[in-house]
């Protein structure tokens, strides 16, 4: 028989009742635990290798989050019909999971560590991944693997201007700001979300919220450990290390890193000489110097770098590439650059730089995202791509990882915050080449981007620009450095790394990892206001460079149009078994798709050429359009018969134009009056209510013969 499970509890607010537990399912990993809300449950696991692999140097921590189908009552829709690699959806919970976990670990913890959390039961109106890091840390909590604190992690969304924690899925539909908060008792950990246009005391306010939240949900995991009877952390071997070495190559390196940093250069010239130097480091040693004296010489002058610029930084108020702190490189961008997408931009900020494309789409080419929950189409998509090249490396071309998955979706979600709504035809598809790194290329993928739709005639109403942050802190002394457009060699140096994108009026995207105990909200919003400071510089650049979006596409793009339809028409417009959209599609050259919304027909035509759309678009508003009695129409005779001719004055509505009213002149047939093929102009003369059929007339078109005179010279 099964133990008692045991469980703790905590109420997010209005009966929201979410409940762990523990004991009960995987209990030969080291922890695991279920996380459950409604109907809604996560299945957490973590397992760690009991010694570190042999030569390990860093802390090999894999996390991954997956929704089971079956969790909802689905079968997936790939081919195989079973859960493959992680979805782009999927990898992002796990970077948000990831980023919270790491900084855990005590730093010479060097095991390997695996944690998974599954979604195995769903609720349509709980959002599993709000909940997905406190069950990963649940389950950290209630194992023997040494972690430094336990953390929750929350979303906290702005409905009609009101703060909601963890909201439903329908409450976060109508958001303006979405972020997901990780934190400990004591501090922030990571920050990312979006939003439209938010201010900066507006951020500050949902973490204050967030943090709240977090901390009655890390006193629910201490009552479970505690529960449990968790009394202490397992034992692990700590790597090598030797004072008196890390003395010496101190000693040796410490004046010359400083030289070398403080001299304004290139990331190449930098790189060189911190090269040479540590080849002269491990020279120093003497020829007796053995692999592991070796090895520890190349990581405490590793360190040596990482102190000496924090605290040039600081004292100095210098950084590697000699600008103030909050002062943003070069800048250099362009649109048009390239002739066949429908859209480019290259933009470059000091070593980075992006090209980026536009490239337009129908309906047809939409991006189908599933998840155990739902499946929907997205019409805007965006992918970045980041090749070795960019960074003087070589390596094996792969398919995009989780990085360049992460720095996509922030790039994404700040853009699409001025994407046009629904009722905009096209599926836009954005591709961010990195063709050169050293600061954030995720920040230059949002410049680019921005500049590349407003390039391709996308009517966005304002540019978004995006700013890398660092912070550098000194609790010994009270002094901190926030820095403006990090260098790739300052990213790993500071105690917090955030990316903030917005519009000259609010924030559209925030992305902080916060590494250090104790920041104060103060530091936090003068880093921010430093962060708009940024933005608002690279945003006068980008407006310089390409004022408003243009206001047509270009000549080589597809035209589009869409119009909406009473539903009752979608049947007339589709024809019987297609034939009259493939008739439309087949002579005008254009691509149609059509959605049934509602009480209306949405439709959508693409060509690429106008004249196409335009016959299209007309031919459509034909058979839509309800004949007006009075009016005259240019019809084509459609057959002959004894008693007239049926007339198709309207696309898909025909009329019998009578014998009686073709001519004033009595008339036996209409041989050599009219043939199949020939163009008349009627006018509509009524309508029988009765059976929908129309009256058409000619005659009354012709003015009315004199009949007082011979009526062979009257005009027909």
């Amino acid at each position: 028989m099964l133990q008692q499970p045991i469980q703790s509890s905590f109420d997010l607010g209005n009966g929201r009742i979410v409940t762990i537990e523990t004991g009960r399912l995987a209990r030969q990993a080291d922890g695991a635990v279920t996380v459950r809300q409604g109907n809604c449950i996560l299945l957490a696991t973590v397992c760690a290798n009991k010694e570190p692999r042999e030569g390990q140097d860093f802390f090999p921590l894999s996390v991954d989050y997956q929704e089971k189908f079956a969790s909802a009552g689905r079968i997936p829709g790939s081919f195989f019909k079973r859960e493959g690699r992680l979805s782009d959806y999927e990898i992002l919970i796990s970077r948000l999971i990831d980023r919270a976990l790491r900084p855990l670990f005590p730093e010479d913890y060097l095991c390997d560590v695996q944690v998974l959390i599954t979604l195995v039961s769903s609720d349509p109106e709980v959002m599993p991944d709000a909940l997905a890091c406190l069950a990963a840390s649940a389950a950290l909590a209630v194992s023997d693997i040494p972690i430094k604190e336990i953390i929750s992690e929350v979303r906290v969304a702005r409905v009609n201007g009101g703060f909601i924690v963890n909201p439903s899925r329908t409450e976060l539909a109508t958001a303006d700001m979405d972020f997901m908060i990780g934190a400990t008792a004591k501090n922030l950990m990571m920050v990312e979300g979006e939003s439209k246009e938010c201010l900066e005391d507006d951020v500050v306010k949902a973490l204050e919220i967030a943090h709240d939240a977090i901390r009655i949900q890390i006193a629910a995991q201490q009552e479970l450990r505690e529960k449990v009877g968790v009394t202490g952390k397992r034992d692990y071997t700590k790597p090598l290390s030797d004072e008196s070495i890390q003395q010496s190559v101190y000693a040796f390196a410490q004046d010359r890193v400083y030289a070398i940093s403080k001299a304004a250069s290139t990331k190449a010239d930098r790189s060189k000489a911190y090269d040479e130097l540590k080849k002269e480091v491990v020279a120093s040693l003497g020829e007796g110097a053995t692999s592991d004296q070796i090895k520890l010489a190349k990581k405490y002058y590793e360190d040596l770098k990482w102190e000496v610029v924090r605290n040039m930084i600081l004292d100095d108020r210098i950084r590697l590439d000699g600008r103030s702190l909050d002062q943003v490189r070069p800048l250099d961008m362009e649109v048009d650059v390239l002739p066949t997408p429908h859209g480019s931009a290259l933009f470059t900020r000091g070593e980075t730089q992006s090209l980026t494309t536009i490239t337009f789409g129908t309906p047809l080419d939409e991006l189908l995202i599933e998840s155990a929950a739902k499946s929907e189409y997205n019409k805007f998509i965006l992918h970045y791509n980041f090749p070795a090249f960019s960074t003087g490396e070589v390596k094996p071309m792969r398919g995009p990882g989780r990085r360049e998955v992460g720095h996509g979706n922030l790039a994404l979600r700040s853009l699409k915050q001025m994407m046009p709504g629904n009722d905009y035809a096209y599926t836009v598809r954005v591709v961010s080449d990195i063709l050169e790194s050293n600061g954030s290329s995720s920040m230059a993928t949002v410049c680019a981007g921005s500049l590349a739709l407003m390039d391709a005639g996308v009517p966005v109403p304002k540019h978004v620009s995006g700013v890398a942050m660092g912070l550098i802190t000194r609790p010994t002394d009270g002094k901190y450095a926030i820095l403006t457009d990090i260098l790739g060699d300052e990213d790993h140096l500071g105690d917090m790394d955030f990316k903030v994108t917005g519009t000259k009026d609010g924030i559209c995207g925030i992305q902080m990892d916060i590494k250090i105990d104790g920041l104060s909200m103060e530091t936090m919003m003068a880093a921010l206001e430093q962060a708009r400071n940024g933005r608002l510089h690279i945003l006068d650049a980008m407006y310089q460079c390409m004022p408003a979006h243009r206001s047509e596409v270009k000549p080589h793009a597809p035209r589009m149009q869409k119009l909406f339809i009473d539903k009752e028409f979608i049947g007339a417009v589709i024809g019987p078994q297609g034939k009259i959209i493939q008739e439309i599609q087949r002579e005008t050259g254009t691509t149609i798709n059509i959605e049934e919304i509602g009480n209306q027909g949405e439709v959508s035509v693409f060509s690429p050429a106008k004249e196409g759309l335009d016959r299209a678009v007309a031919w459509i508003k034909g058979i839509v359009a309800m004949p007006e009695v009075g009016e005259e129409y240019e019809s084509k005779v459609k057959s002959i018969m004894p008693y007239g001719a049926f007339v198709e004055f309207m696309p898909g509505k025909q009329g019998l134009l009578h014998i009686s009213e073709v001519s004033w002149k009595r008339l036996e047939n209409l041989d050599g009056i009219l043939k199949e093929g020939d163009m008349v102009k009627v006018k509509l003369v009524g309508v029988d209510h009765k059976t929908g059929k129309f009256k058409l007339s000619r005659k009354a078109l012709i003015p009315k013969p004199d009949f007082n005179k011979d009526e062979g010279q009257s005009t027909n």
